[in-house]
């Protein structure tokens, strides 16, 4: 006998939903501190508009199809998006090297995310949030604020007044997204090869960089906005220091909301009871990398 799942009540999404258009406003308003303005009002509240409308639009239709097959590739679309048109108002190469590199980030994860999902046929995280529409929109929503808090700083920079050359910020910046970033590619493809071999059927990844850590690709993504905000904070003025905090955001959504406490809570239902992963989960830092034998 199948079990029914009992609406939640939609006031708690409603909630939600309010909490974050108000976050989205608040840094929407850090950010445009003397920042360029396109017919009177200002590029940036402009954009982050435009990164909760796209939410919203592709929304409609994944309701109607009860289906989240595009929802990562959607923020991803959205991060290209916003940086598009961030430099459009300023294409300085600062403007011109944030807006490549989010974008390079956000298309090679999306592409990840969305072929992982295609192969799987579905994210389980979803199943028991698509059937009701207020709390399936609030996942859309936050995905809207995810786009602009993390991005926020990288906008920022592109739409301030202010214009400087790269110099030591920039190239300082570029090394730590590149180290990042090559950290979260080697982490996904190492897993994902992991996971193809039969032999690993429901086992647990300990190989590779999954022996310095047991969530690599979580550290290479928060290194790599740690350097989006370094090449943009030459550039930021005022209340746009706020936006800084898109790499402290990222850190504690992975950590502390969605990424590092879903999964291990999932590893441990699935794995807790085994000795090997007793002693994997004993020896391995959940984020910062250690080499294996190394003692805390």
């Amino acid at each position: 006998m199948n079990a029914t799942i009992q609406a939640p009540p939609a006031s708690k999404s409603l909630i939600g939903i309010a909490i974050a258009v108000a976050i989205a406003a608040g840094m929407a308003a850090a950010g445009s501190y003397r920042g360029q303005e396109f017919q009177g009002l200002p590029v940036f509240a402009l954009i982050a508009a435009l990164a909760f409308a796209i939410q919203w639009l592709v929304f409609i239709p994944a309701y109607l199809s009860q289906s989240e097959r595009y929802y990562d590739f959607t923020g991803s679309v959205t991060y290209v998006t916003v940086v598009a048109c961030a430099v459009t108002v300023n294409s300085d190469p600062r403007s011109q090297l944030l807006a490549a590199l989010v974008a390079i980030w956000a298309l090679r994860l999306g592409s990840f995310l969305f072929l992982r999902i295609r192969d799987a046929g579905s994210d389980r995280r979803f199943d028991r949030i698509k059937p009701f529409f207020f709390r399936f929109m609030m996942t859309w929503t936050l995905q809207g604020l995810w786009v602009l808090v993390t991005a926020a700083a990288a906008l920022a920079a592109m739409t301030s007044g202010k214009t400087l050359e790269l110099g030591a910020p920039g190239v300082i910046g570029l090394g730590v997204w590149v180290a990042g970033f090559a950290i979260e590619v080697i982490a996904d493809k190492q897993k994902r090869e992991f996971r193809r071999d039969p032999k690993n059927s429901d086992r647990f990844i300990h190989q590779g960089l999954w022996a310095w850590s047991r969530h690599p690709n979580y550290f290479g993504e928060i290194l790599l906005w740690c350097g989006i905000a370094v090449i943009a904070a030459p550039a930021l003025q005022g209340w746009q220091y706020a936006t800084l905090i898109s790499p402290v955001f990222v850190y504690l959504l992975l950590t502390r909301v969605s990424g590092i406490p879903m999964l291990d809570a999932h590893a441990l239902k699935k794995w807790g009871h085994e000795e090997g992963y007793q002693a994997y989960r004993e020896a391995t830092p959940p984020l910062f990398p250690k080499p294996p034998g190394v003692r805390a």
